[in-house]
């Protein structure tokens, strides 16, 4: 058995709204760059993201909305035609193949799915995968079809497995959420920026499930200008308390690199710090209570070139059981891409320090933070003391 597998393939790359889009998978390309620089990833480890099919897209989307996204791909659906279905949006355009690119990110999870259950790898990751805000018959926010739902259903009809997903994209992952609302055998946990300030507005901590699935669903909405002792801080204790109360036999994780204070689409101030220490938490809760079996995708992250390929390196590193780097990043790697970015590269794995002025309201940030951790937490706290 591997102890991980990097999925991935060329055709991912046609996941592209267009070129001034703000999400952009070159990120793929500059992360698996970085890591070969470092000669932490090599062809033995990358195994080809499978398209996934209709009737594995059905186990998450409707019929309808699934020959809607190939008559846009293929322009036979005009911009007012898809707007109905999310598609044709500023955040959502239509774009040429965008059923074949979409299947491509889903079958890339699935691919994932299958080596981790069916014993070849202990882990797998999959970049290109995590559009956590697909809804069942409506694209949102830059997503399509939404692999990681599509994946926990997978896991349920093929290996009858009780599934954790952890978000920890900025973002709420809402579509996940959602599809999941009542079943009392899939629990999502999400970490994000409170949605008073942030798309997609919701995951609030009354959002506890519904039905038999009530109690399966944890929200921590975190305040704008969170840093990363309090990010981390609720991290920690969300992510042990919920592992001990639902103990799964499966963890899928949704890595989005959007909580860094370089993101221009959030208002978080987290570091490379939290992005060390996110996959180790996993990793090791993942060997603790699902014999290993830890599946993770990417997702947000729309600063590419100064945030996500030294965050998401991390998270390959820390799968691998290999040494966290530290100090000046590759030269050659600098020095490639350097004169296609906008900014100047931070060129050390460590952000500088500090990053930024001082936030006045640290310490009322924290305390409130702190109180929605202890009202998020409250449901598994009154069942122990029962």
């Amino acid at each position: 058995m591997k102890k991980a597998v990097f999925v991935y393939s060329p055709e991912q790359l046609g996941y592209k709204f267009s070129d001034t889009h703000p999400f952009n998978h070159k990120r793929l390309t500059l992360t698996m760059d970085l890591l070969k620089n470092i000669g932490a990833l090599n062809d033995i480890d990358i195994v080809p993201a499978r398209v996934a099919t209709e009737e594995e897209l059905l186990l998450a989307h409707d019929p309808k909305y699934i020959d809607i996204v190939k008559k846009a791909g293929h322009g036979e659906l005009t911009e007012a035609q898809g707007k109905s279905y999310g598609i044709g949006t500023e955040d959502t355009p239509i774009f040429k193949n965008m059923h074949e690119a979409s299947a491509q990110l889903v079958g890339g999870t699935l691919t994932a799915v299958d080596y981790v259950m069916e014993g070849k790898s202990e882990h797998a990751l999959n970049l290109g995968g995590g559009l956590h805000h697909g809804f069942r018959g409506r694209a949102s926010g830059f997503c399509i079809y939404n692999d990681s739902t599509v994946a926990i259903r997978y896991l349920q009809e093929k290996y009858k497995a009780r599934v954790l997903y952890v978000d920890t994209d900025a973002h709420h992952g809402d579509g996940v959420q959602w599809s999941f609302y009542e079943d009392p055998d899939v629990c999502t946990l999400s970490i994000h920026e409170t949605g008073r300030y942030l798309f997609p507005g919701t995951g609030n901590i009354t959002e506890r499930g519904n039905g038999q699935g009530y109690g399966t669903s944890f929200n921590f909405p975190i305040d704008a200008f969170t840093e990363d002792e309090s990010f981390l801080d609720i991290y920690e204790k969300a992510m042990r308390e919920v592992f001990e109360f639902f103990k799964p036999d499966v963890v899928l994780t949704q890595n989005g690199a959007d909580a860094h204070y370089f993101d221009p689409l959030t208002h978080l101030y987290g570091t490379m710090n939290i992005y060390k220490e996110i996959p180790k938490l996993a990793h090791k809760l993942a060997h603790e209570y699902c014999g290993g079996k830890w599946i993770a995708v990417g997702g947000g992250g729309y600063d590419i070139w100064r945030v996500v390929p030294r965050a998401w390196s991390m998270l390959w590193l820390e799968m691998t059981d290999q040494e966290m780097p530290t100090g000046a990043l590759p030269q050659a790697w600098l020095d490639r891409w350097q004169p296609e970015a906008p900014v100047p590269f931070i060129p050390t794995w460590e952000d500088p320090n500090p990053l930024y002025e001082p936030i006045p309201r640290k310490a009322e940030i924290e305390e409130k933070n702190a109180q929605m951790l202890d009202k998020a937490l409250h449901i598994i706290r009154m069942e122990k003391r029962v």
